[in-house]
């Protein structure tokens, strides 16, 4: 049985699929420590054409998904796991995703996603059923599937197994709510430019404290706006 279950319903199934079937999310698939699914929601379409969208009520521009073909993919999805799944739609009005929503998103064994188009989804459908909105940013895409796949990427990894160890994760940048360090690899000189001393002094207390004061300057500089008071009076 997989850890995590996780569906998707879009209009453009194929976007996902051949995004999501490489690295490390594709690892994962293949390894059974999640089952991943994607639905063509014009499949739960009950008109003749396959219609999912309609013209705005008020008048507006573009069109809206209506949503009993969403309704009806959602209901499907809730007897194919036997269970509920918490069902979140990737907005622009939604609250930006953090590595912390991300982590928080995993205690949860059954997620789904919804992937809007056209202008928007009928409000009424996300009153219904939509658990949580979520943003990837302050700007709009012409479909909500780039930002599920972001999501999923950010989920996935944090599983226990999916990476080679946990501190792949845990060390890398907002785990912990800073940027991460510095990395440097082989040649010890690349272009008349040196890797930092301490890095190759084999001094591994010395080394965790410049990796500590890094982060620490990295998120400074970077995002300001982090708070890392408690990890400043720590390392000062």
């Amino acid at each position: 049985m997989s850890e995590i279950n996780i569906d998707v319903m879009t209009l453009f199934p194929e976007i996902c699929q051949s995004t999501m079937h490489l690295g490390v999310v594709g690892r994962a698939i293949k390894g059974k420590i999640i089952d991943l699914k994607f639905y063509q929601i014009r499949d739960f379409s009950q008109s003749k054409h396959k219609k999912v969208d309609d013209s705005p009520f008020g008048g507006g521009n573009g069109m809206v998904m209506m949503a009993e073909p969403i309704f009806r993919a959602f209901e499907h999805i809730c007897s194919v796991r036997s269970t509920r799944p918490r069902l979140i739609f990737m907005s622009p009005k939604g609250r930006v995703l953090t590595q912390k929503i991300a982590k928080n998103m995993l205690e949860n064994k059954n997620i789904a996603f919804l992937c809007g188009r056209y202008e928007a989804v009928d409000e009424r459908l996300i009153e219904e059923i939509v658990d949580d909105q979520i943003s990837i940013g302050d700007y709009v895409l012409t479909g909500g599937e780039l930002p599920a796949m972001v999501m999923i990427d950010a989920m996935v990894r944090m599983i226990k197994g999916v990476l080679a160890s946990d501190k792949c994760f845990e060390e890398e940048s907002f785990y912990n709510g800073m940027l991460e360090h510095p990395q440097y690899t082989r040649p010890r000189v690349w272009r008349d430019r040196n890797v930092p001393e301490v890095l190759l002094s084999g001094n591994h207390k010395e080394i965790k404290k410049w990796k500590l004061e890094q982060n620490l300057k990295s998120t400074l500089k970077l995002r300001p706006d982090l708070k890392q008071d408690s990890l400043r009076a720590k390392i000062f």
